[in-house]
């Protein structure tokens, strides 16, 4: 059983790795053996310590996603680490909050190239990869927003939606070719992104009374769900959301 969820061999891109769900995942992977290429803009230091405190690997490549041609130069410097990307997490997202009236046409652009053009790229040109080897793991960052409407996030909102459907998409083109493409559906977590909801304490309070298990998520809380979706433990489930939620979506 524990060689179902081994890891040891594979290459992991992990893309928003320098801190919270991304860092979280990334060091889930290491911990079940991946070797694990980190892409993103801020310092990464602190997930290549916790990476190399549990004996992992760590590479770290510098990537802007909202930028054009970012993506495909992504791929090819990820690719050139060790020659093979095995598993793809698609994290890295940014959040623009503001009433619909008010979103202005700038942030809704930077919003859909990060969440939804980038996953879109990366998707592609990587499974492209995985194809020709005849094996692979995308892992897709959904959320709670990919199912319901939100409040003053519609660009948010529209890109998670995208992100499932993507998914979906993917997953029906490449099951048959040995690429397994899936989603996780983060919950309510404690990350930079919702710190502003956090220090919000009447709406703190309304969103955890609504979390059936009582806390809002940590970033390790979804250690489990990456290394299930990354490993040989989910070869038979293509084209699925995992919502890891604390319940919030049953209630």
């Amino acid at each position: 059983m524990q060689s179902l969820f081994s890891l040891k061999g594979k290459v992991a891109l992990v893309t928003g790795a320098s801190r919270g769900l991304g860092q979280g995942m990334a060091v889930g992977l290491a911990e079940a053996g991946a070797s694990v290429i980190g892409a993103g803009m801020s310092d990464m230091s602190q997930t290549r310590k916790q990476i190399e405190a549990v004996g992992g690997v760590f590479y770290e490549i510098k990537a802007d996603l909202s930028k054009h041609g970012a993506a495909s130069q992504l791929t090819a410097d990820a690719l050139s680490v060790l020659g093979q990307i095995d598993i793809l997490v698609n994290n890295a997202g940014i959040i623009r909050r503001d009433e619909a009236v008010n979103t202005q046409d700038e942030d809704w652009y930077d919003v859909i190239n990060v969440n939804q053009h980038a996953v879109f790229q990366l998707c592609r040109d990587i499974g492209k990869h995985m194809i020709e080897r005849g094996s692979g793991k995308i892992i897709n960052i959904a959320s709670m927003l990919s199912f319901q409407g939100g409040m003053r996030v519609p660009a948010y909102t529209a890109s998670k939606h995208a992100v499932a459907g993507l998914t979906k998409s993917f997953a029906n083109e490449w099951a048959g070719k040995g690429v397994n493409v899936n989603a996780i559906a983060p919950g309510y977590f404690e990350t930079d992104n919702t710190a502003p909801i956090r220090e919000n304490a009447d709406r703190n309070a309304s969103i955890t009374a609504r979390i059936p298990q009582g806390r809002w998520g940590r970033p390790e809380d979804l250690k489990g769900a990456v290394v299930f979706l990354a490993s040989d433990a989910s070869n038979y489930v293509n084209g699925h959301i995992l919502c890891v939620d604390g319940g919030w979506m049953s209630s």
